[in-house]
């Protein structure tokens, strides 16, 4: 199950994820920060996320490289797979 919460955070439009985020239910994330309007400051908060699975790390990753957006909260696991990924 996943919910995507939006709210703002003084300059930013914060998305907090609870649940899984995996291959099924990604499109709901994507579909939420295509919403947002281009050039706004956009924070993924995962301090609820349970599960990831790694293409949908890879792609949190791109974004976040591409400063689509900044992570908030990442938990420990999905930061180890995004250095894994920079190292490949």
């Amino acid at each position: 199950m996943l919910k995507i919460q939006r709210t703002t955070d003084r300059a930013a439009i914060v998305l907090t994820v609870s649940g899984r985020l995996d291959a099924e239910n990604v499109r709901e994330l994507c579909e939420s920060l295509d919403a947002i309007p281009s050039g706004a400051a956009v924070v993924v908060d995962l301090t609820d996320l349970v599960l990831a699975d790694r293409e949908v790390v890879r792609l949190l990753r791109a974004f976040e490289v591409g400063e689509r957006i900044m992570l908030r909260n990442c938990p420990t696991y999905i930061r180890s797979w995004m250095a894994a990924e920079d190292r490949q």
